[in-house]
């Protein structure tokens, strides 16, 4: 895709006046002689990209806005700081001053259930056929001895030769 054509998917400025102070510093590196980090604006591009699209992180290689793996390490920074939850309380606000929000009418949805473990019915079948399993197992049961110990290769252990 190159640069040119992921400029559509970039951040609006409006946008970015938003999100910038809530971004925390950068972390302190005592040598200070690391490779340079990434602009947070184009982490931040590259992140949306991957939100808006639904690729997958080394996909953004392709686009030149950011290399997949500054961006995740990113993501990950700012999600553990608290970023985005931050930044929709942010939008909230906004959308609420600018359209409002009718907070009296509200949904939730969610199902409080215990997850199956795998056992019992709704347990997911193998992809592999059943007789491959079988042949696993016996394969298992068979020992290999040398040939002079009165048993042949392929017999089960413990059982006389005729």
């Amino acid at each position: 895709m190159g640069t040119k054509g992921a400029d559509r998917w970039r951040i609006s400025d409006a946008l970015w006046a938003t999100i910038e102070p809530l971004l925390p510093p950068p972390p302190y590196h005592p040598l200070g002689c690391h490779r340079p980090r990434v602009e947070n604006r184009r982490a931040m591009d590259a992140i949306f990209f991957v939100l808006r699209t639904g690729c997958q992180w080394n996909a953004l290689n392709a686009t030149g806005i950011c290399s997949s793996s500054a961006a995740h390490r990113r993501f990950q920074e700012w999600a553990d700081d608290g970023v985005f939850e931050r930044l929709w309380a942010a939008c909230l606000e906004r959308y609420d001053a600018q359209v409002g929000i009718d907070w009296l009418w509200q949904a939730l949805d969610g199902a409080m259930t215990k997850a199956p473990l795998g056992r019992g019915k709704n347990r997911s079948q193998s992809d592999r056929p059943r007789q491959a399993g079988r042949q696993t197992q016996s394969a298992r049961r068979w020992t290999r001895r040398s040939l002079g110990d009165g048993h042949r290769r392929g017999e089960p252990a413990g059982l006389p030769v005729a």
